[in-house]
């Protein structure tokens, strides 16, 4: 993916506009904070990418944003209403989320695991459908999973698994899609197959992407905005060209690096200096 085909930030029409919005949370594990007093705004249509050392809360900030860890204080909002009052039904069906170690039930095909993304989409009087069907096949053909469908998920690969997981979140057809290394366990080519599923996901259908990288290049390649974290708290966000400077790598990382133009999107590439440099 070039720059010029980066994800655009005109969505189609009609499409809902969502405000996801985190304002002053605190959020910890066994009483230790993680993020603290934290506030930000996720652009709606946009590809949104969260970056920074390990442990620096980002994983813990988008289990804040997709309802699965309660804020210690502070509020989570979906369009202006607490997430956690908002019926789990109703919130699946505008919020796809996929965390970073999901767990599938033992024996379960992966035609019917990405089956189970349609969950928010049925009813007492609305059983599957053929809109349910194509949905389900459009997210296989994408990730690169549909002759994977009829085995097992303890049979796969470790790579395999994760696309699979990727094609159920696609199966959702969410407005906002939420996402936690979804490259773990990727080979290059299908870190890349992955991200542009998602970049396309954006552009077709205006789908705000929100996901944690670690490879800072990739992440500058593909998103709109950015958020770097340091220590449980931004210290930056904007543009890749705003957030990926030689100064914040330093202050993020303790890494002195250069960066350059990226030879494929112009985006910001991050390249490391070593003690042989």
């Amino acid at each position: 993916m070039t720059q010029t085909d980066a994800p655009q930030t005109d969505a189609p029409q009609n499409r809902p506009i969502h405000a996801l919005c985190a304002e002053k949370v605190t959020l910890n594990y066994g009483g230790r904070d993680i993020v603290s007093n934290l506030s930000v705004e996720i652009p709606d249509g946009k590809v949104t990418v969260i970056v920074g050392a390990n442990a620096c809360g980002k994983s813990t900030l988008l289990r804040g944003l997709s309802r699965l860890l309660r804020p210690a204080s502070g509020h989570v909002t979906l369009d202006g209403r607490d997430i956690h009052s908002v019926p789990s039904k109703e919130i699946a069906q505008v919020v796809g989320i996929l965390p970073q170690s999901p767990i599938a039930p033992e024996g379960i095909t992966v035609r019917d695991l990405v089956a189970r993304g349609r969950y928010p989409h049925q009813g007492w009087f609305q059983q599957w459908s053929a809109a349910d069907e194509a949905a389900v096949e459009h997210a296989l053909e994408a990730t690169d999973t549909a002759q994977l469908a009829a085995r097992r998920i303890e049979e796969l690969s470790g790579g395999q698994r994760q696309r699979v997981w990727i094609a159920m979140a696609l199966s959702q057809d969410p407005d906002i899609l939420l996402l936690d290394e979804p490259t773990t366990f990727l080979d290059v080519r299908h870190q890349l197959d992955a991200l542009d599923v998602l970049a396309d996901l954006n552009r077709e259908r205006g789908t705000t992407i929100v996901m944690v990288l670690h490879e800072l290049s990739l992440a500058a390649r593909y998103a709109d905005h950015m958020i770097l974290m340091c220590e449980g708290r931004i210290i930056a966000q904007g543009t890749p060209a705003e957030v990926v400077t030689a100064e914040r790598m330093l202050e993020a990382f303790g890494l002195e690096a250069r960066i350059i133009d990226d030879p494929v999107s112009g985006s910001p590439m991050v390249i490391p200096l070593g003690r042989r440099s």
